[in-house]
């Protein structure tokens, strides 16, 4: 089997129940991922290899088509030659280019949501209410293609275990990146709150002011906590950590981060790839929800949440990149008060 998924860690991620229902009936799954999502799809239970693939009508920040590597693609799936493939898409992305590369390849079966007439380009062409929760939606669409979860699957979110122990992180993070500080972990013990400030998308991002603040309020409650971000923001967690939080930026790979996450008493992130890492990892969330995406769509899945943000912002539904209203006043409207009595509730819930 093969199965597609080309965009971001969090999208891929959220196909884990898709991925364990079609691993349930096949001997072999291939996942083809897009740069951002290969760590993702490497973390799922069920994947026996990943293909990376940056694929110009998915990404945000596409390449432009290249017809070399189009050819280079159809002629590696020929070779693997698998008697099936689902196609997983967004609710905005059409499944058809990429079902026209597969047949090309001579793929048989292919399955996939489409809106549009697929004409022979699809077998199983599968229509959804987009209401759904986003693994629900993936999980229908393996059904669809004739793929049953195993007996005794929940259908929530999980990554392979086992993953990084605390003391490999500690070592790791000891050991410095890129000749930077090293981060302090002794002592780490489960229980203390993570906070990542970052999200790939800038309408989606709590103000790096207000994730500071909340280091602090947190502190000041009694919670440790880590700062999480990738190697890219390791200006942002230095700032957000200040004096009183673990600046972990640009410190950990995903599978450390989530390894990180399964430790926490709580996860304070936006609507961004890690916010599905930690209910992977089955870890409560604090979601700084900005409402540029429905919350029923793609909120974390399968763990206790509270959800902070205003849902009926002006830019509800927009699926900007870029806040459109003046002042982003979804996610300015939550003050550190507010996350820190959100990680209580879970904390003792």
């Amino acid at each position: 089997m093969l199965v597609a998924r080309l965009d971001n860690a969090g999208d891929v991620l959220l196909q884990g129940p898709l991925v364990r229902a079609v691993a349930h009936g096949a001997d072999r799954v291939v996942v083809l991922a897009g740069p951002a999502g290969a760590a993702a799809a490497e973390l799922l239970p069920g994947v026996d290899e990943v293909w990376t693939w940056a694929c110009p009508w998915i990404l945000g920040d596409p390449p432009p088509l290249d017809a070399a590597d189009l050819a280079a693609l159809t002629e590696r799936v020929r070779a693997l030659a698998p008697d099936e493939a689902v196609v997983s898409t967004s609710f905005h992305q059409s499944p058809l280019p990429l079902a026209l590369v597969l047949r090309t390849a001579g793929v048989p079966r292919i399955s996939a949501i489409s809106v549009d007439y697929p004409g022979s380009l699809l077998d199983v062409r599968h229509r959804v209410d987009d209401d759904l929760p986003e693994p629900e939606r993936a999980l229908s669409l393996a059904r669809a293609a004739g793929f049953e979860l195993p007996p005794g699957d929940d259908g929530r979110l999980a990554v392979r275990r086992p993953l990084p122990t605390p003391r490999d992180l500690h070592t790791r993070t000891h050991q410095g990146a890129e000749g930077g500080e090293c981060a302090d972990l002794a002592g780490l013990e489960p229980g203390y709150v993570v906070l990542h400030p970052g999200a790939s998308v800038p309408a989606r991002a709590w103000p790096p002011e207000r994730c500071a603040e909340a280091v602090e309020a947190l502190a000041d409650a009694g919670h440790r906590v880590l700062v999480t971000g990738g190697p890219a923001e390791r200006e942002l967690t230095a700032l957000v950590a200040g004096s009183r939080g673990t600046d972990l930026g640009g410190a950990t790979t995903l599978a450390e981060m989530a390894a990180l996450f399964d430790g926490a008493a709580a996860v304070v992130v936006g609507n961004t790839g890690p916010a599905h890492l930690a209910a992977a990892v089955g870890t409560p969330v604090v979601s700084l929800f900005a409402p540029v995406v429905p919350a029923e769509r793609w909120a974390p899945y399968g763990v206790p949440t509270v959800l902070l943000g205003d849902q009926t912002a002006p830019c509800a539904g927009t699926r900007a990149r870029e806040c459109p209203v003046p002042g982003h006043p979804c996610l300015t409207s939550v003050t550190a008060a507010d996350v820190v009595a959100a990680v209580e509730k879970l904390v003792s819930a």
